[in-house]
């Protein structure tokens, strides 16, 4: 018996938190994983689970082989799939992690959108607003809302991403005009407490000097899209991500204020870990992503 079948045995275990939920993902018998196991842990000088009748757990050691010998596995099968990637069909399952206001706004039909034009792929997107760890959590690909900073991952930068700060017309009409964001705190703010900057809005100065301003007012909540539908009513100015604010501020629900001191240097990105052999599905799906943004935003 290879050492690979004993590897794959042992990952297909641990991803299924027990034997006999792998044996019936894999379709193989819970005696026959468990063989492979023990001849894994024989053949390393090491025991990997604690095993008992009630609970199911990894060793010190187990930990540290799961987590190098799951990514040697992926580097085996993307190699697989980097010498079939002449063959067009794609097959096999796609791990998707993107914020809410992403996949709840138009811009996550683009995710639809290679669904329907792959139905030979799997897709699993999750949707989620804290950043994930990609290796540890497996998943192929996250789409991110960010400056981006973090060096161990690959990025692709699909769109230009701003924070549009929004008033409906009746608003502005009853208090005024805004000219500089220092203005702001004098002001009723809508705050969406999903955003990273929370109640101190960030912005430029002419002169490149960024700064914040301290905000607040009747509403906080932790959905762009409510922040925005109050925004509409006239309660307040809200911080809108640009993707949702666009259609509002085109039917003139909304007025974008303060436009020469909104910062430029975040974006939206197709994110994937750090491998030699990048699979065929997840190099599909970043292309697809790129060209869908060029052609249905113009960035």
């Amino acid at each position: 018996m290879d050492t690979l079948t004993r590897i794959r045995a042992f990952i297909d275990v641990v991803d299924a938190e027990g034997f006999s939920a792998a044996a019936r993902r894999v379709g193989r018998s819970k005696a026959l994983l468990s063989k492979y196991v023990r001849e894994l842990e024989d053949e390393l000088g090491a025991l990997l689970l604690n095993r008992t009748t009630r609970q199911f757990s990894l060793t010190e050691a187990g930990h540290t082989y799961y987590r190098t010998a799951s990514e040697i596995l992926k580097e085996i099968d993307n190699l697989a799939d980097l010498v079939r990637a002449s063959n067009s069909d794609l097959k096999g399952r796609l791990r998707i992690s993107a914020p809410r206001t992403f996949v709840d706004a138009d811009i996550g039909q683009s995710l639809i959108d290679f669904g329907k034009a792959h139905p030979e792929l799997s897709l699993e997107i999750v949707s989620d607003d804290r950043f994930v760890d990609l290796v540890e959590e497996g998943f192929d690909v996250a789409i991110r809302i960010t400056k981006l900073e973090d060096s161990t991952l690959i990025a692709r930068k699909l769109d230009d991403f701003q924070v549009k700060i929004c008033a409906s017309p009746e608003f502005l009409e009853k208090n005024g005009p805004i000219t500089h964001p220092s203005e702001l705190s004098r002001h009723a703010c809508i705050i969406d407490t999903n955003g990273r900057s929370y109640s101190n809005w960030r912005f430029v100065e002419h002169d490149g000097t960024g700064f914040s301003v301290p905000v607040g007012g009747p509403i906080e909540v932790n959905s762009p899209l409510a922040a925005v539908r109050a925004a509409e009513s006239g309660i307040g100015i809200s911080g809108v991500p640009e993707f949702i604010a666009r259609p509002k501020i085109a039917a003139g629900t909304l007025v974008s204020i303060l436009e020469d001191y909104l910062p430029k240097d975040r974006g939206i990105y197709a994110i994937y870990p750090h491998r030699r052999y990048l699979p065929t599905k997840v190099r599909t799906l970043v292309d697809f992503l790129h060209n869908w943004f060029r052609k249905n935003t113009g960035n």
